[in-house]
């Protein structure tokens, strides 16, 4: 039988059904090992470009913390400090000390009702100028956020020499004000006599430089309200209240939560405001958390109770802190 005879029989092969070996093997250069996955090229790429961020974090915060545990738990007087010798440990005598101090747990009263007061001022001026920011003209909203930064960009050393100023008891505007226009009889009155009234302008000091922040904050979660909700909830019958209670709200709360956490963390740790307009010498009755550190260890020379005092007021603050993080979570998963 010939060669053509074979291909034209029913029973012979079709020349094109005999598969490709060449064609059905894969190239050398893709063969890979048996249990490796394959790198994606560049996939260090992100970590090596954030390394020199994590070095500066660790630099300026970790090791920081790390030394201030450590002191915590020594007895390092002034001789340690500048000589560098070796101090001794002491375990936890100066947790003992402190926590025992009826005085530590004055000032940390103190404390958090200074730090309560506040947040709520700080928070309800916020919001109320956000939402007054939501229905200005657009050249009216401008100029009142001009104002807002202008203010939140003002240096603590400045603000606290105006609002000392303002409340001076011989020149200052405030007593002139109550005592000229008011008819009352505050002429040559000190403001800072009584703890109270001082920690009032203090506080007027502190929500002075956090009131942009929240302002500006909110107003950016008020524009993601849908209009036509709250267009609908009206034609519904819903007053003002019932609008912002059921429309607003709901979308503005987890920014508003978030601002709110991170005002708790800041005026808990308010430092400046009260060592500035006290003439860098407050007294007792305005200590705070922060200075009563700060005199522990520089004043008293006792630096491991200011190290301790110091990590005793990051326990408090890390419920604060991880309830933030819950919310930053929350909303990157909305998100």
């Amino acid at each position: 039988m010939s060669a053509a005879d074979m291909l034209q029989s029913p029973g012979g092969p079709p020349p094109d059904s005999r598969p490709d070996k060449r064609a059905a093997d894969p190239p050398a250069t893709m063969k890979q090992a048996p249990g490796r996955r394959p790198r994606k090229a560049g996939a260090l790429l992100p970590y090596l470009l954030i390394a020199p961020a994590f070095v500066a974090i660790a630099a300026v915060f970790l090791w920081p913390l790390v030394k201030t545990v450590i002191m915590s738990f020594q007895d390092v007087g002034r001789r340690e400090l500048w000589t560098g010798e070796a101090a001794p440990w002491v375990g936890f005598d100066q947790f003992t000390e402190i926590l025992g101090d009826g005085e530590f747990w004055a000032v940390v009263v103190r404390t958090i009702v200074f730090m309560a007061a506040c947040v709520v001022t700080t928070m309800v001026i916020g919001l109320g100028l956000a939402m007054v920011m939501q229905r200005m003209s657009t050249w009216a909203r401008l100029m009142l956020t001009a104002a807002l930064i202008a203010a939140w960009s003002m240096p603590l050393l400045v603000a606290t020499s105006i609002f000392r100023w303002f409340a001076d008891s011989d020149y200052g505007v405030l007593n002139m004000v109550l005592s000229k226009y008011l008819g009352l009889d505050f002429q040559g009155h000190n403001w800072f006599l009584d703890s109270t009234q001082g920690f009032t302008i203090i506080g007027a000091v502190v929500v002075w430089g956090a009131v942009p922040f929240v302002t500006i904050t909110l107003y950016a979660a008020l524009t993601q309200v849908p209009q036509e909700l709250e267009e609908a909830a009206s034609l519904d019958g819903a007053g003002t209240v019932g609008v912002f209670r059921y429309v607003t709200w709901p979308v503005i709360k987890p920014v508003f939560q978030m601002v709110a956490t991170l005002s708790v963390i800041w005026d808990f740790n308010v430092f400046g405001q009260v060592f500035l307009i006290r003439g860098n010498k407050p007294e007792p009755e305005y200590a705070l958390l922060g200075l009563y550190s700060f005199e522990k260890a520089f004043e008293s020379n006792s630096f491991s109770q200011g190290a301790a005092i110091s990590l005793i007021t990051v326990l408090l603050l890390s419920g604060v802190a991880v309830y933030y993080l819950r919310q930053l979570l929350k909303i990157g998963e909305v998100e």
